[in-house]
């Protein structure tokens, strides 16, 4: 059985590493080559964008494609809907992998919202821990009032708010350093988007501590597609297949 494995997240790395030469599954993991110095997962590797659904569903047909596994981001809504068009086109079936997503607890104040431009419009402060990732920046850029601390694992796309700093860095994230950070720079609002996992977890702990309000940009709708939440439930998945 020949895999196509979109990845790019811790949890596709893990699956490379079970899946790779376990007798009867043929691996390429295909990453999209925008992060400098990314962790390589194992066995074959594709690095490249395919240029759109159609142009994914021709690769997928050349390289005669049984399973298609996209472990993405959660908010990697473009090639997740390529994924889902080329799928369809092809014949072949897709398993969504995605972790769960934060789930607020006790003691967490946590402002919930559409999208970057959405959280942009209900900043509860002044001084604005923004770690979004890279890309979507521009939804501040109109902030003139505001102080933002950027943190990204690369130099953010611009345009960029005119008031802020920039720190790339790359978790995981410990809580007592994330408590550094956000008093050392007085930060009053943190900013982030709905990922999961625990690699960058641990700012949500020190704002729960600092007693500081998150704004939590929720991720796109998992697709109309087989759908697991871990690494061993997408493994059981391709052994049943």
């Amino acid at each position: 059985m020949r895999v196509l494995l979109l990845g790019g997240t811790g949890e596709a790395r893990q699956l490379a590493a079970r899946l790779d030469g376990q007798p009867g599954i043929e691996l390429i993991s295909s990453l999209a080559g925008r992060t400098g110095r990314p962790a390589w997962p194992a066995g074959r590797i594709r690095v490249g964008g395919f240029g759109g659904p159609g142009e994914l569903a021709a690769w997928l047909a050349a390289e005669r494609i049984d399973v298609v596994v996209d472990a993405t981001h959660p908010f990697a809504a473009a090639i997740t809907a390529a994924a889902v068009s080329a799928t369809a086109q092809h014949g072949v079936p897709l398993l969504v992998l995605r972790r769960p997503g934060w789930t607020a607890g006790p003691g967490d104040d946590w402002r919930r919202v559409p999208s970057l431009a959405a959280a942009a419009a209900q900043l509860p402060g002044q001084r604005v821990l923004l770690t979004v990732g890279r890309t979507g920046l521009g939804a501040f850029a109109g902030d003139r009032g505001r102080w933002f601390l950027i943190r990204s694992v690369q130099a953010p796309e611009p345009p960029l708010p005119r008031r802020a700093q920039l720190i790339q860095a790359r978790g995981p994230f410990a809580v007592a350093d994330e408590l550094t950070l956000m008093r050392g720079h007085a930060i009053d609002v943190v900013v982030t988007k709905d990922s999961g996992g625990e690699l960058t977890a641990a700012k949500l702990a020190a704002a729960r501590e600092l007693g500081l309000p998150v704004v939590m940009v929720d991720r796109p709708a998992v697709p109309d597609a087989a759908s697991v939440a871990t690494v061993g439930e997408a493994v059981a998945w391709l052994e049943h297949r």
